[in-house]
Parts: structure tokens; C-alpha cells; sequence
């Protein structure tokens, strides 16, 4: 299978893409600049009595954990109303099965940091999490996930100037990296010293102030943040690990896993998964990978 692999250019034609749609003119329609999924409209008895996929669609609302900080995946800037980005296009599908509006006021976008992607699915305080969320075995004895929908590799992010080539060259130095991800065990374990950070956006700018001197997270985040800060930092190195990001859900609902992959086989089929990877992470550098064969569902 074909990892996940994002030019600069592509990354930078996003940022700026981003950056133009939130400064339209006032009174045009307000966009996520992705694709425009519509909600379904064959609920009524769609899902079986008691499931939370039903107490969803009934109710007609939802809440989704994404990232805000992260260029190409989740994003959200001041004058948008929808985060961007490919977890969210992902999202936006779920979302839209359920027959919610994925742009309408029925869907709740919630910030979720690293650190917080457990407990805010614990809590019940969202229902999905779709947040650069790699599947561990660790993660999924606290919660449900499944998928993966993209598989990715971790990288280095560093100052343009840097003579830092890959993680080699950073055992014992200080490396970035958000608290509660498994970009900051996969450096500790590789010789550096982990430096955790509330997001990574943090982590970008500790890099270019020189606190510390690389950040590390999946290479598709990372050439986002190049991107951001362009001609300041740049990605080095090839990928150290194999991230394979899914669908974060509550334990207490097992029966959203087949749901889910039921969605993501469909938007794989049909079509639906390619054109929310071109909306958001292609480009003409950019080859779209291979779907991702989904987890078995857990009994």
C-alpha cells in the first residue's frame, strides 16, 4: 500500500487556499472550502431501536472532536464555521448518513488536543473523534476505535538552516511533539528527548523561536506547519513509523464500529473518500494513495 506522501507545494496551495476562503467578502456563502456532502434522507428506520447511531439521527445532533491546528487535516481560522480538512471531509460522511447536515447547526466541531481525545469520548462530551487519531491497542482498551481511513508516517520538522537530516540525529536532543500522542513515545523510543506541547502549532513555534530544536508528528501535519511558515522550517528524514489513523468512538456504543466502516468502505467504493483526499490534501505533485483495508470490528 501507498503511504500518504503531501509536496510542500501541495501543502502551501492549502494554507493559502484556507487563508482566501476565510477572507470573502462579507454575505457570500459561507464555505469549508471541502466538498459539499448532503445529508441522507433514509433514517426512518434505518438503525435499530436503542442503537446510538439512532438516538443521533432522532435527535437530530452531534458532536465531533477535530483538530483546529492542523493544515490539510483540521483546521479551523476566526471567520470560519466548519473546521477544514480531511478528518473533518471524513467526518462530514458519517455525519451526513446519520441525516444531520454536516454544515448545519445540528453538528457541534469540537477542539480536541492530543491529550484529550480519551477522556472527551469518556465523558460523552463527543460522540466521534476524528483528530489525527492513530489506532493503537493501548488507546482501544479505553475506548473504541476503527478504521483506518489514512495510513501515514511520523517525520521531523526543523529550521530551515538545520543540519538535522533525520530523527538519528537527535538522540538526546529535544524533540516536540503534542502530549498524549504516540509521536512523543515513538521519539522518546528512537534515542531523543520528548518534549510534550498542549498542539502542535505550540510545537511549530517552539522550533522556529529555537526552544527546542525539531518537532515531530505525521509527515502530512508537518508539511502543513511548513507550509504555514514558510522559508522558516522545513521536513527532513523518512517516515520512522507507520501511523494508521481511524475513528475514535465511546466503548459504551460497540455497535458504531460496523456503522463506520460501513461509511468509510462505502466513501472508499464510490468514490466519495478520493474526492475528499483531492479537496484537501492533493494537488498536482500528489498522488492519491490506495484506499486502507479496515480493521476487522472487535466483539
Amino acid at each position: 500500500m501507498r503511504r500518504l506522501k503531501i509536496g510542500i507545494a501541495a501543502a502551501a496551495l492549502l494554507v493559502v487556499g484556507t487563508t482566501l476562503a476565510a477572507c470573502g467578502d462579507a454575505g457570500e456563502d459561507d464555505s469549508d472550502g471541502g466538498v459539499d456532502v448532503s445529508a441522507a434522507d433514509d433514517c426512518d428506520g434505518k438503525f435499530d431501536d436503542g442503537t446510538r447511531m439512532a438516538e443521533l439521527a432522532d435527535a437530530g445532533e452531534i458532536t465531533v472532536g477535530v483538530k483546529y491546528d492542523q493544515p490539510g487535516l483540521g483546521f479551523k481560522d476566526a471567520g470560519s464555521d466548519v473546521p477544514a480538512g480531511f478528518d473533518v471531509e471524513i467526518a462530514k460522511l458519517l455525519v451526513a448518513d446519520l441525516c444531520i447536515d454536516p454544515t448545519g447547526d445540528g453538528v457541534t466541531w469540537e477542539e480536541t488536543i492530543s491529550d484529550n481525545r480519551e477522556p472527551y469520548l469518556e465523558s460523552g462530551r463527543v460522540d466521534l473523534v476524528l483528530a489525527s487519531y492513530s489506532i493503537t491497542d493501548d488507546r482501544r482498551k479505553i475506548v473504541g476505535q476503527t478504521g483506518p481511513y489514512m495510513v501515514t508516517g511520523q517525520q521531523i520538522l526543523v529550521p530551515t538552516d538545520s543540519d538535522v537530516e533525520s530523527i538519528d540525529d537527535l538522540k538526546g536532543e529535544e524533540v516536540c511533539a503534542a502530549a498524549g500522542s504516540t509521536s512523543l513515545q515513538n521519539v522518546t523510543d528512537k534515542g531523543a528527548v520528548g518534549v510534550p506541547a498542549e498542539t502542535y502549532g505550540q510545537c511549530a513555534e517552539d522550533v522556529v523561536n529555537g526552544t527546542v530544536p525539531a518537532m515531530s508528528t505525521d509527515g502530512s501535519i508537518l508539511l502543513g506547519l511548513a507550509a504555514q511558515y514558510e522559508g522558516e522550517l522545513k521536513v527532513v528524514g523518512d517516515e520512522f513509523s507507520e501511523e494508521r489513523i481511524g475513528v475514535g468512538y465511546s466503548k459504551d456504543s460497540p455497535e458504531m464500529c460496523e456503522w463506520i466502516n460501513g461509511v468509510l468502505q462505502e466513501s472508499f467504493d464510490d468514490g466519495a473518500w478520493e474526492e475528499a483526499f483531492q479537496a484537501t490534501l492533493g494537488g498536482e505533485d500528489v498522488e492519491t494513495p490506495e484506499t486502507p483495508t479496515l480493521d476487522a470490528c472487535q466483539s
